[in-house]
């Protein structure tokens, strides 16, 4: 993942966690100016370990924070959790209304 991307994901989550820049900071151990800072120079990426408490405190997982479009991982997700129990007959006829155009 490019860090421009990177760095706009996390922006992305903490405004989606309603958390201010200095709020996630302080509640990640970083001084006040820390995500501000990552953000505007979009010149340094977050440690594995800072990476992991920021999703953490905006509770998100892994899965989410890299899943290709991240906007739209929740429906994704509902939609999979749908059919992980549905029937192989019952897929195929999901499929075949889906690829009509």
């Amino acid at each position: 993942m490019e860090l421009n991307t990177l760095i706009e994901r996390i922006s992305y989550i903490r405004t989606r966690a309603n958390l201010s820049a200095r709020k996630l900071s302080q509640q990640i151990g970083k001084t006040d100016g820390y995500i501000h800072h990552l953000e505007q120079s979009k010149k340094f990426a977050p440690t594995f370990e800072t990476l992991c408490d920021i999703l953490d405190v905006c509770n998100t997982s892994f899965e989410e924070f890299f899943y290709y479009d991240m906007r739209q991982y929740a429906h994704d997700k509902q939609i999979m959790d749908l059919l992980r129990n549905t029937s192989a007959e019952r897929k195929e006829v999901i499929l075949s209304m889906l690829k009509v155009k």
